[in-house]
């Protein structure tokens, strides 16, 4: 077993068949009631094509689901949806219309949150030399983070739900939550290392700051896949769920976090206050990554390419 395959079966590790399915199942029909709210939020949030938009009413809650037509990755096409997402919320929620207390992202993808970076553009971009493209796809990236790392700028609370593999872009995204649920049987991990890369979007700024630059490091380099326990133990995952459990123990958190959201709300605020993470440091360093980028051999780039193909047969396979 090669280092490529090696990495994504350990990613992968536990999510057959008999996995129980992702997102709600039965319970999905109390999200959608057709409320007074609900019709008053922008038809558009609800039409998006690779994400899954549903509004709770009783407790203020919009959970979105990744739902990826291809390879579940971060593809120009599901960025833009992330752009008009934000936009939508923005537009609709907040104090004087719909209420809006939790923010909640899974993965409809099985076993996969997110896989990251839309490798095959990359290497595209990278064959041709097009580091323009190549920044302006991560500046996108850290846009949509930054974003998502101040709520949107409303007194929301934001959840990522993990139940599968959070790869590259995918851990990154996450980094930006107010907490992170993750299934037992979950796994995350860093693979640029593998194609002489490193985490462009995000990783350095938040895990430094979260961690400490050493252990920062460590998760950087280190070419592992970590385990949602590991990840519990380290603080970045909050809380754990058994496998097919996440999105109960969601509800459970948003039930226990009813009576004292002003205090978590802004409790968030304040400690990202005491280390801020500015958007000019987040696009100094995609600039550095597109520089990296480009410095990658043909050998770097065949190995980005089978990276790519697995990905692809784990994404046709579920």
């Amino acid at each position: 077993m090669d280092r490529i395959s090696g990495y994504l079966d350990r990613a992968n590790e536990g999510d057959g068949s008999d996995r129980p399915a992702v997102g709600f199942g039965a319970g999905d029909e109390h999200l959608v009631d057709g409320s007074e709210s609900e019709l008053r939020i922008d038809e558009q949030l609800f039409g998006l094509i690779e994400l899954e938009c549903q509004y709770s009413e009783e407790d203020a809650a919009l959970w979105t689901f990744m739902r990826p037509a291809g390879r579940p990755s971060f593809t120009p096409a599901m960025l833009l949806d992330f752009v008009d997402w934000q936009r939508l919320i923005v537009e609709n929620f907040g104090p004087g219309q719909v209420p809006l207390r939790y923010l909640i992202l899974a993965s409809r993808a099985p076993g996969v949150f997110c896989f990251g970076g839309d490798l095959q553009l990359f290497e595209r971009l990278i064959r041709s030399r097009d580091r323009d493209s190549l920044a302006r796809y991560g500046y996108r990236c850290v846009e949509i983070l930054h974003r998502n790392m101040h709520a949107l700028d409303l007194p929301m609370l934001t959840i990522g739900l993990v139940q599968g593999a959070a790869l590259g872009g995918g851990f990154e995204a996450l980094l930006s939550f107010d907490y992170i649920v993750a299934e037992r049987g979950a796994t995350f991990g860093l693979p640029e290392v593998l194609f002489g890369l490193f985490p462009g979007m995000g990783a350095h700024a938040i895990l430094s700051r979260k961690l400490g630059s050493a252990m920062a490091d460590r998760l950087i380099v280190s070419n592992r896949t970590y385990t949602a326990e590991e990840m519990f133990e380290l603080g970045i995952v909050h809380q754990l769920a058994e496998p097919g459990e996440g999105v109960a123990a969601c509800q459970d958190f948003i039930r226990k976090s009813e009576r004292r959201h002003p205090g978590l709300v802004n409790a968030r605020k304040a400690m990202k206050l005491t280390s801020p993470i500015g958007l000019s440091e987040l696009k100094r360093i995609v600039d550095l990554w597109a520089d990296a980028a480009l410095q990658l051999s043909d050998s770097d780039l065949k190995v980005m390419n089978r990276l790519t193909r697995a990905q692809d047969r784990i994404g046709t396979a579920a």
